[in-house]
């Protein structure tokens, strides 16, 4: 390297390392992650991809952007509620803080005025008994999958003498995500399926049948994301749970969606009060679907029989974390979560807030296209336009001088459960219909937005989108679309 190598003139680490923000930085994300970045800034400035001068303005520009863990914060418009690939259910504020004051030492398995051990999650598990009164004792695990594989287990599961059978309708032998079958789950316990009954009609004689000295449990399952119509028939939870208690069989329900009791806007989706009364002995459901908790699975029912699998070997590994249990235990003793708030949107709030998003985007469009203007033509016709038009309408409205402001418009949007609850229930609402390359620099934007694709538009629903983030998202939508008009 010689005397005038502008190489000599990239700053050191310990200069670059001794700046307040970088100090700042280490601090949030730890020294490795600050010292990675720093020194992958110094190499390509020693081969002449950066300048030397560029190097500590690239670090700080970089750490701006980092975060302590790989997951980022996601503005869900897609009008899907319990979205699977974005988490499922978001916590509420309460959960979120219960979450917090967990995060360091707790009371988890202590009684603080004895000095004793105490058992595990009694807050959570108190939470759900005062929600469901009709259970007798619950159990909390890291998720219902889980919940369904220690229940079989503890029932049917592999013994000295050999599985017993678990009886299942034909009709719910149900794949759930990424291929996993919820039969293939049961099997690997050791458990024996009996199938019974037809994929279509399966009746309560077909389970009297099947029912013998080598049964363990029946099992009937919630079709939860999809339905099976036409000349259909199946055995209810009161039949099945009459026909057990006479031949000594327990009967575990598995819900799937996680509703604790009824929900009007969802009549077809069972509830865990509802199956309990109907006399199911176990009933299993998911944390973070419809009740809008953390990932989780809980079991409700009998208590020698919550008892009995809850001392399995196999629930120490399932177990849930002290994270899960507070955020679980603030959810529930809430009563309310973001996703009963989304799933009870009004539609006609949707749509005030839905035109407001569609003039702010336009304000900002007309500020970019026309300098010193915050109010102009195209702000007015597309907030006038915002109305009840059908989506296959074609938007021909000369609303704005730029032609990207007039393909925005305001239309007719059904929401979605999502998460295999209230399958083909539409919620009534509205969406902001983008071009549709606004969809991909949305997803890549900060704050990234996941809107819907439909029809070759760029839809954007406020369903599950919070009020707060009505100004950052219409900031994304407008950055998105000048970046579109510059491509």
């Amino acid at each position: 390297m010689t005397h005038d190598d502008p190489r000599r003139h990239i700053p050191r680490t310990d200069t670059l390392l001794a700046l307040p923000e970088v100090k700042q930085a280490s601090a949030a994300l730890g020294e490795r992650v600050v010292l990675g970045i720093i020194h992958a800034t110094q190499d390509r400035a020693r081969r002449g991809e950066l300048p030397p001068e560029a190097v500590a303005a690239t670090v700080l520009e970089t750490l701006s952007s980092q975060r302590p863990a790989s997951l980022h914060p996601i503005i869900n418009a897609t009008g899907v509620i319990v979205h699977t690939n974005i988490g499922r259910a978001p916590l509420s504020p309460a959960a979120v803080d219960a979450v917090v004051d967990a995060a360091g030492y707790v009371d988890l398995e202590l009684d603080l005025a004895s000095g004793t051990r105490s058992r595990r999650g009694t807050g959570a598990r108190a939470a759900l008994l005062a929600a469901c009164p009709d259970a007798e004792d619950a159990l909390i695990v890291n998720n219902a999958a889980a919940a369904l594989v220690l229940a079989t287990t503890t029932l049917a599961g592999t013994a000295p003498t050999g599985g017993r059978e678990v009886l299942m309708s034909r009709g719910e032998f149900i794949e759930i995500g990424a291929g996993f079958r919820l039969s293939d789950l049961i099997a690997s316990t050791g458990a024996r399926i009996r199938e019974v009954g037809t994929t279509n009609r399966t009746h309560l004689d077909d389970y009297k049948a099947a029912l013998s000295d080598k049964t363990g449990c029946v099992l009937k399952i919630h079709p939860s994301n999809y339905r099976v119509e036409g000349f259909t028939a199946e055995a209810t939870v009161t039949e099945l749970a009459t026909l057990c208690r006479e031949r000594g069989v327990p009967l575990i329900a598995d819900l799937g969606s996680g509703l604790l009791e009824p929900d009007p806007l969802l009549p077809d989706e069972p509830d865990a009060a509802s199956a309990l009364r109907a006399g199911a002995d176990v009933v299993i459901a998911s944390g973070d679907k419809l009740l809008g908790g953390p990932q989780s699975g809980i079991l409700l029912g009998r208590s020698e029989l919550i008892a009995q699998i809850a001392r399995h070997p196999l629930a120490r590994a399932v177990r849930a974390d002290k994270l899960a249990l507070a955020a679980l235990e603030a959810t529930v003793s809430a009563g309310t979560s973001p996703v009963r708030e989304a799933l009870h949107a009004d539609s006609d709030a949707l749509l005030a807030r839905t035109r407001e998003l569609a003039e702010r985007v336009a304000n900002g469009l007309a500020t970019a296209t026309r300098p010193g203007v915050t109010d102009g033509a195209t702000a007015g016709a597309i907030a006038a336009s915002a109305s009840e038009k059908a989506p296959s309408q074609d938007s021909t409205d000369t609303r704005s001088e730029a032609s990207t402001a007039s393909a925005i418009e305001v239309i007719p949007h059904d929401g979605r459960v999502g998460g295999g609850g209230g399958v083909g229930v539409p919620l009534a609402g509205w969406a902001l219909a983008l071009p549709l390359d606004a969809a991909a620099r949305l997803r890549t934007g900060t704050p990234a937005v996941l809107p819907r694709i439909h029809a070759d538009r760029c839809l954007v629903d406020l369903r599950c989108v919070p009020a707060h983030d009505d100004a950052a998202l219409a900031t994304a939508i407008i950055a998105a679309l000048r970046a579109a008009e510059c491509a």
